[in-house]
């Protein structure tokens, strides 16, 4: 039994990181707005995403292990230039803004439960990110970050604490609920852009590279398609629980938000922080800390993701050398690209720029460009001539047009209401 538990345990590695990266504070502060602001009415959501974010995630993952090269890289190699530069410049706005969000709400957060300045905090959390990016070694690191989220099971716990009318909650998660309104639509949007983030598709792409480049016998399966199979199982494991762990925290963020703070006609919630200080009379102190403490932690493991996706994405474009692995002098840049990230992040909260007012609207920014980088990615899963004979099967095909198309739908529809 010990030894079948070690054995799933060690099948968890990128997908789990990815989807726990998913549910970071501005993703905790959507989810929380979408509770608050509509109740139980956007459960469905998560029910209903879960299947596509498989799909899009497994798509991503396929082509880091199948070409031993990241997304940016394969965009590079098979698009017009300006197409890569166009992404990869949306994706290093939005992951700065998103970066800014967190810290920002991690040191509020924190100022929540032992007082003091956030700003000092901010700067404290973004300097902690940034040095065990730079300092641990991919393999140590990798096994951090698996503890870490850990920290999301407080949101499990929250809903446990909480009265909850199960029978209503069972019969919105089933059935989809749509209203043709302006708020409800970008909410909705929103919350896909969120769920479904381009920031973890360069992630867990990148990050099935950094497990080939671990390991001295291994190799991309587009040239040593020994033990394929074995590969392609793992990554599939490892995307269906960590896609599932990240909706499931979702869910239940929304659930809890919904059962207590809507209910009782509170409902313009626009922070993360915010939520958790709104819980404390309603839900008591328990949940209080339960939900701040779990916004520092998600934090934690979010802003490396949004920082290395971004540091990813660029050095792949200018073909630096870059990877979790090599020391600081052998990738400057790679490095250099994490640090402009996190403290440009830290930087806006400083600014007059108001970070946490563009939280929302960075979601919603996402959740616009992840429709053409989903249409690129299912192009490249689909090429023989990027992905030789591992090209995608055909539900997962079928399960990632579904997601584009769905994406694209959601924001059409948005767009159509303002």
């Amino acid at each position: 039994m010990r030894g079948t538990l070690r054995d799933w345990l060690r099948q968890l590695g990128p997908g789990l990181i990815t989807g726990a990266a998913d549910d970071d504070p501005s993703g905790i502060a959507t989810y929380s707005q979408a509770g608050a602001q509509f109740g139980f009415l956007t459960l469905w959501t998560m029910l209903f995403t879960y299947p596509l974010m498989v799909g899009i995630q497994m798509v991503s993952a396929r082509i880091g292990r199948v070409t031993g090269h990241g997304l940016a890289s394969n965009i590079g190699r098979h698009f017009p230039r300006p197409v890569l530069y166009s992404i990869v410049s949306l994706l290093v706005v939005a992951n700065t803004l998103n970066i800014a969000a967190d810290i920002a709400a991690m040191g509020e957060s924190l100022q929540l439960l032992v007082g003091g300045p956030p700003h000092v905090y901010a700067v404290g959390f973004g300097s902690v990110c940034l040095l065990l990016q730079v300092f641990l070694p991919y393999q140590r690191y990798v096994r951090y970050l698996k503890w870490l989220t850990l920290a999301l099971l407080a949101y499990v716990v929250l809903v446990l604490t909480i009265r909850i009318p199960w029978y209503e909650v069972a019969s919105r998660t089933v059935t989809p609920h749509f209203a043709l309104t302006s708020d409800y639509l970008t909410v909705i949007v929103a919350v896909f852009g969120t769920t479904i983030s381009p920031y973890l598709f360069f992630w867990q792409a990148s990050q099935e590279v950094e497990e080939v480049n671990a390991d001295p016998q291994a190799g991309p399966l587009a040239d040593a398609p020994e033990g394929a199979e074995e590969h392609l199982r793992r990554i599939k494991i490892d995307t269906y629980l960590g896609m599932g762990f990240s909706n499931l925290v979702a869910f239940c963020i929304i659930l809890g938000c919904a059962a207590t703070l809507n209910v009782r006609g509170i409902t313009d919630i626009q922070t993360a922080a915010q939520a958790a200080e709104a819980l404390r009379p309603l839900a008591g102190e328990f949940t209080f800390i339960l939900f701040a403490l779990g916004i520092v932690g998600t934090g934690l493991l979010a802003v490396p993701v949004l920082a290395g996706s971004a540091a990813y994405a660029v050095a792949e474009t200018f073909e630096w050398k870059r990877g979790l692995d090599l020391k600081l002098l052998e990738a400057r840049e790679f490095y250099a690209i994490i640090a402009l990230a996190t403290f440009g992040g830290v930087a806006l909260d400083f600014s007059p720029v108001d970070p946490i007012k563009a939280l929302f609207w960075c979601a919603v920014i996402n959740g616009v460009i992840a429709v053409p980088i989903m249409m690129v990615m299912m192009l490249l899963a689909d090429d023989r001539k990027v992905m030789g004979t591992f090209t995608v099967t055909r539900p997962l095909k079928a399960f990632g047009w579904l997601a584009t198309g769905t994406m694209a739908a959601a924001v059409a529809a948005m767009l159509a209401t303002w």
